[in-house]
Parts: structure tokens; C-alpha cells; sequence
């Protein structure tokens, strides 16, 4: 029982690149899928995550308008779409799975959530 996630790698600036969150020995129906990240020497920060049950999503500011998660419940799998990379984006981006709702409480509690990826790396830079 796992989440593996796939994907990262080097981008350049206002790139664009779709990390991936593959679930393993269940399935993802009726949970919330998180994504978050967090750079070297920095905190832990949340990025978005989705409710498999009605698709609705939360993102964090930081991210809005250029990130999209999504998920394809029958392939138990969910990505993040990043679009117009900044160098701060750089990152280890891990999923996160649990039930409850996504949301800005849900993220928040996220020392709490049930399931986690091993991460994968993000860097963004010419």
C-alpha cells in the first residue's frame, strides 16, 4: 500500500512540466489527494489537492492560476500540472492521500494525512 510518485526532472523557466501520483495496492476512490513541496533549507508548503468523489480543488495562493491537479480515479492515478515554472518552484513535490475534505483546512493538517508519496524532484532553472 503506496503512493509512488514520478515525473520530476530539470525544467527552464515559464516551463511547464506534470508530476504524477500513482496509488498501489488501493484505490483512490472517496479520498482527498494533496500535493506539496518543499525546498532545501525551507518549510514544508502546501500546493493544492483535489477530492476524488466531485473533482473539486484548493490551491494555495502561490500556485493558483499556474498549477492544476487532476485525477483519473479508474487508473489510480492523479497528477499536478505546472505551468509557467519559476525558479522558486524548485522543489521536492510529494502526494499526499487521506479522506475528509480538500481544502485549506485539510492541507493544513497535512502532518495528519494518512497516506505519502517518497517525492520526487522539481528544479526550474536555465
Amino acid at each position: 500500500v503506496q503512493l509512488v510518485e514520478s515525473g520530476g526532472g530539470l525544467v527552464q523557466p515559464g516551463g511547464s512540466l506534470r508530476i504524477f501520483c500513482t496509488a498501489s495496492g488501493f484505490t483512490l476512490e472517496n479520498y482527498a489527494i494533496g500535493w506539496f513541496r518543499q525546498a532545501p533549507g525551507k518549510e514544508h508548503e502546501g500546493v493544492g489537492c483535489i477530492n476524488e468523489n466531485d473533482g473539486s480543488t484548493y490551491y494555495e495562493e502561490s500556485v493558483k492560476g499556474r498549477f492544476t491537479v487532476a485525477i483519473d480515479s479508474a487508473k489510480k492515478t492523479a497528477w499536478l500540472q505546472m505551468n509557467s515554472l519559476k525558479p522558486e518552484d524548485t522543489a521536492t513535490y510529494y502526494c499526499a492521500a487521506d479522506t475528509g475534505e480538500c481544502g485549506e483546512q485539510w492541507m493544513w493538517g497535512y502532518r495528519y494525512l494518512e497516506r505519502w508519496g517518497q517525492g520526487t524532484l522539481v528544479s526550474v532553472s536555465s
